[in-house]
């Protein structure tokens, strides 16, 4: 059964967690992110390939999204409310939300 976003999100919180706590887990989790994501019960979709990057206080990284294919149709005012509704916000903010 798929995992919904907020299972996900737990699980990828835990994952951070320990990546904070323990910089062996924190490079393994850089230099194969599918084993660790698997062995933290996050859902690993086949043939897909994960990169971990690490923030820093002076360099973020914004992640552009694949467009959904249902997208190529909308303009853009739709797609911004329907982005809006669904929480996605990136790593804009002035802090991490912890």
């Amino acid at each position: 059964m798929a995992q919904d976003r907020q299972q996900q999100a737990r699980l990828w919180a835990k994952v951070v967690a320990k990546a904070w706590a323990d910089e062996t887990y924190k490079k393994k989790l850089i230099s194969d992110p599918a084993v660790v994501l698997k062995a933290e019960g996050i859902e690993v979709p086949q043939g897909a390939q994960f990169k971990v990057v690490e923030d820093t206080a002076a360099l973020r990284h914004l992640v552009l999204p694949a467009m959904p294919a249902e997208a190529a149709n909308l303009d853009e005012a739709v797609l911004n409310e329907r982005l809006a509704a669904y929480g996605y916000c990136g790593s804009m903010g002035s802090g991490y939300g912890y």
